[in-house]
């Protein structure tokens, strides 16, 4: 048995538009739409009467992507937590970036809140954590040459 890599990464969504646009803005490029319900989707995530639709979005060397979930049915309409980076759980996920303050700057136009200043990690990384809708949270990594 041999696991071959990480095929994409599932997020929740209430706004699933507004998603789309923050990683759209972000860079990213829609792979796909579609809509699922039905017995196997019940059965699947463990839910009566489920009806989903979901956008894929990769990067573009298409080395990437992740899919945004919205739940028709059954809802959960709680108040989304705004997490912090501690909270328990999977809390972020990762971007190599080109140009990091060329990034932060295009993200800034559209209003995301910067969770931190571009940051040198040792001679290493420039670092940045973005927060987008619904408690997304993104973490920009620059290479130092």
């Amino acid at each position: 048995m041999k696991i071959q890599r990480i095929d994409h990464v599932g997020i929740n969504v209430n706004d699933l538009s507004a998603a789309k646009e923050f990683f759209l803005n972000f860079g990213l490029e829609v792979q796909g739409e579609w809509e699922m319900e039905g017995e196997l989707m019940d059965q699947v995530f463990g839910l009566n009467d489920v009806r989903v639709a979901c956008v894929g979005l990769g990067t573009p060397d298409g080395q990437a992507w992740i899919e945004l979930i919205k739940f028709y049915r059954p809802t959960d309409e709680r108040v989304i937590q705004q997490p912090f980076a501690n909270t328990p759980g999977i809390r972020h996920i990762a971007f190599a970036v080109e140009d990091i303050e060329a990034v932060v700057a295009k993200l800034k136009k559209k209003s995301p809140e910067i969770s931190s200043e571009i940051l040198q990690y040792e001679d290493s990384y420039k670092l940045c954590y973005v927060r987008g809708p619904e408690g997304i949270i993104l973490e920009l990594a620059e290479q130092i040459k």
